[in-house]
């Protein structure tokens, strides 16, 4: 035998979460989200994450309470959260207090520019915590944003 077999990574899993009405992109002002609906984007991330080396679990809900559940399960399961709090970024302690609980890199995206719309979108709870935020790139924004956890959550070594 000549030395010990390689040993394999483990892929590292990333936690896409997608807040309220997000389940009704492509219907819901195009003008403002795009035409994408929520499968378009989840299957452009799996593609996404195979590339990068990373599993994604990619969910929705319109329940704050549920996003707050699959938020305290990753910690020590997850590597890294990628969420859209959509209208909960702007109301929501309860995200803001489970995403601080969970201990893991979080990047927030939001399809439009939160900052050219109207005054109360301008700040969300979850970019006090983010380790970094997206907006105003449309889909593309959730392809970045996994970019990003990949160099976040992988080590330089393995890059």
């Amino acid at each position: 035998m000549r030395g010990n077999p390689p040993v394999l990574a483990k892929t590292k899993n990333i936690l896409v979460l997608n807040g309220p009405n997000l389940n009704m992109l492509g219907v819901r002002q195009p003008e403002v989200y795009g035409s994408d609906t929520l499968q378009d984007i989840a299957k452009a991330c799996a593609a996404k994450g195979k590339a990068l080396g990373l599993g994604v679990d990619f969910r929705q809900s319109n329940i704050e309470g549920e996003l707050v559940t699959w938020i305290q399960q990753a910690r020590g399961r997850d590597a890294g959260i990628v969420i859209n709090p959509a209208a909960y970024g702007h109301t929501s302690i309860a995200l803001l207090d489970a995403l601080t609980l969970a201990e893991l890199p979080v990047i927030e995206v939001h399809l439009s520019n939160i900052h050219r719309r109207e005054p109360f979108r301008h700040s969300t709870y979850i970019s006090q915590i983010a380790t970094g935020v997206i907006c105003g790139l449309g889909a593309q924004g959730y392809l970045l944003a996994l970019e990003a956890m990949a160099n976040l959550v992988t080590p330089k070594k393995a890059r």
